[in-house]
């Protein structure tokens, strides 16, 4: 048989494709010939089920508790608050990955399979223990209550561990050059997950009913077995040797984080991605409130915001991959990051004294194209900052300052606008500021705030202009972090 060839409009498109540089394909430069797609694929799984969690956790439990289970707010926020204890150990998760030692040779797969059984384990107690702390049920309200707290702190505890470890095996497997990308291709798959999960659990509670609110709890337990154990298969090879390479030489976490943050770098470095997060993060229930309540914004109107910043955040990504093929130092990246969110919140602030939605909805794209800058700007710092074979500790450190700096900003936020707004509905602010946009106005100051400490941060580790680093690490769309 003689093989066909492609018609004329086929082959000028496959031509047309041919002549695209990887920039303008996402994901086409991810994969090497040590880490091939079909393997980065599989690897990132442990995202999805990551995703999952999160979802569940954050947005689905969080209304089904308060609406249709009839739980406290209070109680609910409580809850919903407790995996973020767990948090700034992912710095220790990651330096015990590093150096574990283990008669099989893994030192990744134990902590994410152990995050997992974690994982697992809380999703298997968790129905049951919200059924009892509605009243409903025969026993004893308090074993709700316990019963709860337990679930949510495994499960918080597991996605944890599982995605620390897990991007510390991506960073080992891929190539130096590569590493940053696969990372960041891994967070896409995170938000995959999220998308996914979100869409489903939506359409299984369509009708709610206890039992079907067990049927997918427990559902959500056991396909995060499946999407772990078949991204953990064959994927990080087995080295006995390094027990014997280890033996004696193993640090502490103490000498290992001091010889971290020797010279001051990376604590700056820290620093930085904490205010930096927390400001563009204290915003997060606050967008959709301000644009109702002080603009007179319909629900879709506000809705479609969400949109808005994620479209913003791409062209974010696409400038951060232009300027970074062209040996832009991250840093510098970072930092006008920073610079576009001060413009944002100050967008966002003045579009109540002159009521324009227009300059509302300018400044919310805003906030995502300056946080899509300010995210991959520290990223492929965090990347830089730890040594041969200690990725697990660099990584950890920059995942538990970000969870744990959007996780207090978002609750902060919330808190902060609350008070406000009642000192200024008694009169204890003035009359200049007995208006309801001056406690979201106070929080977005706040924010601005942030983002100018980040920038004092980040200033003394900007490179001269001209100067040129030791590499040049290139970020296309496969740079989406979470």
């Amino acid at each position: 048989m003689t093989k066909r060839r492609p018609g004329k409009v086929g082959g000028a498109f496959l031509a047309i494709l041919g002549t695209l540089g990887p920039q303008f394909l996402p994901f086409a430069d991810v994969s090497t010939k040590e880490l091939p797609m079909g393997r980065l694929l599989r690897l990132s799984l442990f995202q999805v089920s990551v995703g999952m969690a999160m979802v569940l956790l954050n947005g689905t439990l969080n209304r089904v508790m308060i609406v249709e289970m009839g739980v406290p707010s209070w109680l609910v926020a409580l809850m919903v608050s407790l995996p973020l204890v767990f948090a700034p150990f992912r710095a220790l998760i990651g330096f015990k990955s590093d150096n574990r030692r283990s008669a099989l040779g893994w030192r990744r797969v134990p902590y994410i399979w152990g995050g997992t059984m974690l994982q697992f384990g809380g999703f298997s107690i968790m129905p049951f223990a919200l059924l009892i702390l509605t009243g409903e049920s025969h026993g004893p309200t308090w074993i709700g209550h316990l019963g709860a707290a337990l679930a949510f702190l495994l499960v918080g505890a597991g996605l944890h561990t599982t995605q620390t470890a897990g991007l510390a095996l991506a960073t080992d497997l891929a190539p130096e050059d590569k590493r940053p990308r696969v990372v960041a291709f891994l967070y896409v798959m995170l938000l995959v997950g999220m998308v996914g999960a979100s869409l489903i659990y939506g359409q299984w509670l369509t009708e709610f009913s206890p039992f079907r609110l067990i049927q997918m709890i427990q559902g959500a337990a056991l396909v995060t077995m499946i999407l772990n154990s078949v991204a953990l298969w064959k994927q990080e090879p087995r080295d006995p040797s390094r027990n014997a390479r280890l033996e004696g030489k193993t640090p502490s976490f103490r000498e290992s984080w001091r010889a971290f943050s020797r010279g001051g770098r990376s604590t700056r470095v820290l620093i930085a991605v904490g205010c930096g997060t927390a400001g563009f993060s204290m915003q997060d229930i606050l967008l959709e409130p301000y644009g109702g309540q002080v603009l007179h914004l319909s629900v879709g109107a506000t809705t479609a915001l969400t949109a808005l910043m994620s479209a913003g955040s791409l062209v974010g990504f696409w400038l951060a991959a232009r300027l970074l093929s062209r040996g832009v130092d991250p840093y510098r990246l970072a930092g006008w990051g920073a610079v576009a969110g001060v413009m944002a919140f100050s967008a966002v602030i003045f579009s109540a004294p002159t009521d324009s939605p227009i300059l509302f909805r300018i400044g919310t794209a805003l906030i995502g194209f300056g946080g899509g800058l300010f995210s991959v700007g520290t990223l492929t710092a965090a990347m830089a900052l730890g040594r041969e074979g200690e990725s697990g500790l660099a990584l950890g450190a920059w995942g538990a300052v970000q969870a744990t700096a959007a996780g207090i900003a978002i609750a902060l936020g919330g808190a902060i606008r609350d008070i406000v707004a009642d000192l200024a509905a008694s009169g204890a602010l003035g009359t200049a500021l007995n208006d309801v946009s001056a406690a979201y106005g106070f929080v977005y100051h706040l924010e601005i705030g942030l983002l100018f400490i980040t920038l004092i941060a980040i200033g003394p580790l900007v490179r001269p202009a001209g100067e040129k680093g030791q590499s040049s690490l290139k970020f296309g769309l496969a740079e989406f972090p979470g």
